[in-house]
């Protein structure tokens, strides 16, 4: 598949100060670059209410994302209390 990233995710992943959370979130990004359907990926949940935005379970943070076309666009890493705030 192929992964693109926004810059609020950016902000988002630098403002992590912890490393076992960035370790995770980096193989949760190569799981979904290496996956064929989203159906491998595990922890995955489809929103209600928006056609293309699902989310990923990380700890207490959890990762928004789009998906259109075999292409993912990571939009958000945020934690568990504020995420649909924000997402989508």
């Amino acid at each position: 598949m192929n992964v693109i990233y926004t810059k609020t995710i950016t902000k988002d992943v630098r403002k992590i100060k912890d490393k076992k959370l960035v370790d995770k979130l980096t193989a949760i990004i190569q799981q979904l670059k290496t996956t064929s359907s989203l159906e491998e990926v595990q922890q995955l949940k489809k929103l209600k209410g928006h056609p293309a935005a699902y989310r990923i379970r990380v700890g207490d943070y959890r990762l928004g994302f789009y998906y259109e076309e075999n292409t993912v666009i990571l939009a958000r890493i945020v934690k568990r209390s504020d995420i649909y705030k924000l997402f989508p």
